[in-house]
Order: structure tokens, then sequence, then C-alpha cells
């Protein structure tokens, strides 16, 4: 070789009378030269993955139709070679960075390719990992305007990433009535992540459906009775995983009932504690998304699909939703009701509207040991990375332990962007992962600098070494943007902040609820008044960000969005907070 720079992760090219063989160095060394006098010495070697070759037109192609002869030329793949290998943006193409090898070469990613065929982005902690996600994410809406996304954002950092093109979603503008939740994430749900008691689950697996009928015959008469004859489960034509709508209430007098027969005085304490369970879950203020009003307007499940996957668009076609703000035993249940309806829309709806699901901390709800986690959030994430693009819904996994992962869900994911990690585990998963002839340079995966990444896969026209463009300082996710140690907030930290704090603590939990008599109509905006810490009444939802404003009235604590249909123009961006407070007390 007449080039001495060609050093690990360089692209070699081998000149053919048909095409131009286009090599990966994996592997650099020397030999000993035989011979006597000025012979003698050492030769620099490399040793090559042919991965592709660029043809007399131009053109480049994966896989090598001819190879090479002993004696062909090799040099170092020059700039015009590497244009043509990695094109330019245009509407298929997006330039997310650039050539580890070569800064002035961009490297564009096939968006097609990269989203219908699934991608994972992994990567340790600091990596600058939230940042590629956020570039590759702007770059699918610019690209593909009408193609909707759903991120599941579980740190809460992404909201300032996507400007006006997003909607965000909170505890505080979210309704997922509890009748979208099918059996097993409603026992998820009710029994706190834990185990359920078997015999409060048989109860619910009979009553459920009775509370569907009740409600379906309630609504059909226009009275608020039960029904006057009780039929059997089975009769009822519903089951308790049908997405129709029933009433808590009458959920609870089914059971109030059956707990006052003679022939269950036995057990009547199972059925006192299953009322229990279910009346302090629904009066509990955390769960208010749940259950705030979940029956007014009837059958809303039209209006919550419309607002959770963007059905139209209207100049948002993405959904941030944000997972800090909600009770950790139920967020398990919700990924699991919100990857599964991703899926049975796409899947009933034949495809009609593509969906992108992008789920962040994904090692936490599909975790390959089936002992721990949330069964039905690993199935449907399952079920969307194997069956998601015949009903155009596809996946974006994000994590930091790739090894925690399913293998099975891992193993769809075509395009693969992996970034510094240090655990032999995680470095074993995606060497099993990685098909690519290329896979060689995993070994460097430890030593990627920041932003760097290995890029394998259908997203790319070869396996390449390249760094993520640097986002501007108000695009960056907030896990980015923030926890400077010599940060000076503290020392302003006052009473008055202190105080709304703790008030803020103390009423995320309070089970006081105030009827709806004392609440106040703010119209259809989706931010109730800033808090008063000296108010007297506790809010009985969650609480809103700390602004210093003009102290509200304690009757005036509820966002009216609760009390309203849901439509495109409730939910809105996430509020700002021009205070200047740090990003965890938005």
């Amino acid at each position: 070789m007449g080039n001495d720079n060609a050093t690990v992760g360089k692209f070699i090219g081998l000149t053919t009378p048909k095409a131009l063989i286009i090599g990966l160095v994996t592997e650099v060394g020397e030999d000993q030269v035989s011979g006597t006098g000025a012979g003698a010495g050492l030769r620099k070697i490399a040793r090559l993955d042919l991965i592709g070759e660029l043809s007399g037109t131009g053109r480049f192609q994966r896989g090598v139709t001819e190879y090479p002869n002993i004696g062909d030329a090799a040099s170092l793949l020059g700039e015009r070679e590497l244009r043509l290998v990695y094109g330019a943006a245009d509407s298929d193409h997006a330039h997310v960075g650039d050539l580890q090898q070569n800064p002035n070469i961009g490297v564009h990613i096939d968006i097609d390719h990269l989203v219908s065929r699934h991608f994972a982005i992994l990567g340790a902690t600091g990596v600058g990992k939230s940042s590629g996600v956020a570039i590759i994410l702007q770059k699918i809406l610019d690209t593909r305007p009408n193609l909707r996304i759903f991120l599941v954002d579980p740190h809460n950092e992404y909201s300032r990433c996507f400007g006006d093109k997003a909607q965000v979603l909170t505890p505080r503008n979210l309704r997922l009535p509890f009748w979208l939740f099918n059996f097993e994430e409603t026992i998820d749900a009710f029994f706190g992540g834990r185990p359920g008691v078997d015999e409060e689950v048989e109860i619910l697996s009979e009553v459920i459906p009775l509370a569907k009928a009740a409600y379906l015959q309630y609504r059909a008469n226009g009275n608020d009775r039960l029904l006057a004859k009780r039929r059997d489960p089975r009769d009822v034509g519903f089951t308790a995983d049908t997405p129709v709508p029933y009433r808590i209430e009458d959920l609870i007098n089914l059971l109030d009932e059956r707990m006052g027969k003679l022939e269950n005085r036995s057990s009547r304490m199972i059925y006192h504690k299953l009322i229990s369970r279910i009346q302090t879950f629904r009066n509990h203020p955390r769960y208010a998304f749940m259950f705030e009003n979940a029956n007014i307007g009837g059958d809303t499940m039209g209006e919550i699909l419309g607002a959770l996957f963007r059905l139209p668009p209207d100049g948002k076609p993405m959904t941030i939703m944000q997972l800090a703000g909600f009770p950790a035993e139920v967020v398990d249940s919700v990924v699991s009701v919100l990857c599964r309806m991703a899926f049975d829309f796409g899947l009933w709806s034949d495809g009609v509207a593509p969906l992108l699901f992008v789920c962040e901390e994904a090692h936490r709800y599909a975790p390959a040991d089936k002992k721990i986690g949330f069964g039905p959030t690993r199935r449907a994430l399952s079920r969307i990375a194997k069956e998601g693009r015949k009903y155009g819904v596809f996946l974006g996994l994000v994590t930091q332990r790739p090894a925690e992962i399913d293998p099975t869900i891992i193993s769809q994911c075509s395009t693969l962007f992996v970034m510094r990690l240090s655990n032999d585990r995680d470095q074993a998963l995606i060497r099993s992962a990685v098909s690519d002839a290329a896979a060689n340079l995993l070994s460097f995966i430890p030593s990627l600098g920041t932003r760097e990444v290995f890029t394998f896969g259908s997203g790319v026209a070869l396996p390449t070494r390249m760094r993520f463009k640097e986002l501007p300082a108000e695009r960056r996710p907030n896990s980015e943007a923030s926890g400077n140690t010599r940060s000076d907030g503290g020392a302003h930290v006052g009473r008055d902040l202190l105080s709304s704090v703790i008030d803020r603590w103390r009423s995320a939990t309070m089970s006081h609820r105030m009827s709806d008599e004392e609440y106040a109509d703010y119209g259809a905006s989706s931010e109730a008044p800033p808090l008063q810490p000296s108010a007297p009444q506790a809010p009985a939802y969650q609480p809103t960000p700390l602004q210093p404003a003009p102290a509200a009235q304690p009757s005036a604590l509820r966002s009216s969005i609760l009390k309203k249909p849901l439509d495109a123009n409730s939910l809105g961006s996430a509020p700002t907070n021009p205070t200047g407070y740090p990003p965890r007390f938005r």
C-alpha cells in the first residue's frame, strides 16, 4: 500500500477493471520482509472487510460482484469517492453527522430504510445519546412531515427539542380513561404494580364485562339504573378486554351487591377489600388522568386516539409523552396501553396512517429477564417489532443497557446507532445483533468520544464511524442542557419557593377531592394558575409549575382541560416557565 495513513475504521479503494471495490480497515499491523541489506525490514499491512463497490457510472451498491486480484492497486478512498458513497441530502436522505475519517463528508441516512425497518440508538449515559435521538427525529420530521411520531419520554427531557411540531402530554393535560386498559393492565393499575390477589382478580374478570353491559344499557335507555336482570358475563357480548366505556360506580355497585348476597357471606371480606382498593385508587388525585370525568361525553375513544396519535396532525405530527409526573405504580400500565393502542390502530386501519413509536429507556419496558418488568408491555413492544411494519407501525428503541433488552426485540432493528459502551454484556449483545461484515469494529466501542457513533445496517450506505451534528443550545434535551454542578441557583432559593415546593410535594398524594362546583373554568387553556404557597386549600390534582405570579384562588386549582372533551386545541405544548427555575420544576 502506498499510503501510510490507513488506520482502523477508514475506507480503502481497490481498483479493478470493472469497479472500485470498497473495503473497511478492521486491523493494521506490520510484517517482516525477508531479504538482506536494504531489502530487509518491516512492511505495513491492513486487513479489510469488503463491503461494496462503485461502478463506472458512480453508483454505489452493497456487496461485491467480483473480487480483486493480487496486484490490484489499493489506496485510501478520496473525498470524491466518499461523496458518491454517502450521497447528499434530498427528499429521501437526511444529514445527521459527519464522517470521522473526513469531517468534510456529511453522513446521510436513508429515512425510508431507517424508519420502515426499525432502528435502535444505544449508548451509555453522557455520550450524547439524547442529542442523537433529537437530531434523528428532527430530520425525520423535516423529510417526512406527515409521518406521525410518538415519543415515550421517561425523564421529561425532549419537550423543547422540536418546537411547535410536537404536542407535549403530561398528567395535567392527558386523558387516558381507565376503560381503555385491558384486563391485565387494569389489574396492574388496581394492585399498584404488584401481583393481584387471585380471588379478587377472578371477581373482577366476572364483574367488569357486566359493568360494560350496564353502561351500554344506561346509555341506550337514558336512565342511571343497573341492569335489572343479571346475566352471565359470557352472555353480555363484552370481555374484560373490550375497549368500551363503563362507569367505576357501576363496577362498585355490582361488587357491593354481590357482597350482600347470603351465598357470599364467607367471602364478604374479599369483596370489601376489593371495593376499598378500587375506591382508594379512583379517589387518589394523581390518577385523575384516568378517572376525571372519564365517561363525560360517552364513548370518546375516537377523540382520545386522535389526540394521542395526532389524527389529523394539524401542524403537530409528533407527540411527546412525559412520564416523570405519573405515579410510578402505573407507568408500566400506561406505556403498555399506548404501545398496544398504537399497534391495534395500525392493525385495524390497515396502516392508513403510519406511526413511528420511539421508546426511551427501552430496557425498562421490554427486559430480557421475563421474571421482571410488566409482561403486557414487553408483548406490546415485541408485537410492534415483529409485525408492526406490515401495518405502518414502526419502532425506535433507545437505551443505555442493550444487554437488558429482550434480544428478540432488538434483533428486529435493522439499523443500529452504537455509541460508547463499556459493559462486556452490552458489547456481546451488539456483536450478535450486527450481521454486517464490519462487526469487527465493535471492539473500539469503549473508546468512542462524545457524540461519536458507529452506524450499521440498512439506514446507511456503509458501516460508518461518524459524529452527530451539534445541536443549538435551545434545541438540546434537558438532560444535556442542564446538570451543571457549579450552578448558583441554590443560592437564590428563598422561603417562598420552599413553601411552594412543599405544597406541591404534599398535594401530589393528598386524597381530598373538591366538588366540581369548586373549580373555575379556564377556557381552552391547558395551564392552571400558578401555585400560591399560602393557599389554605391543597389542589386535588397534579400541581402546576412554579411561577411567581398573582396568587390564585383555592377554588381554581384544577385545569379545565380535565373537565372538557379532549380535542386538538386543548392539548398544546408543555407550559413554559419564564422564571428561570431549573427544568425539574417545569
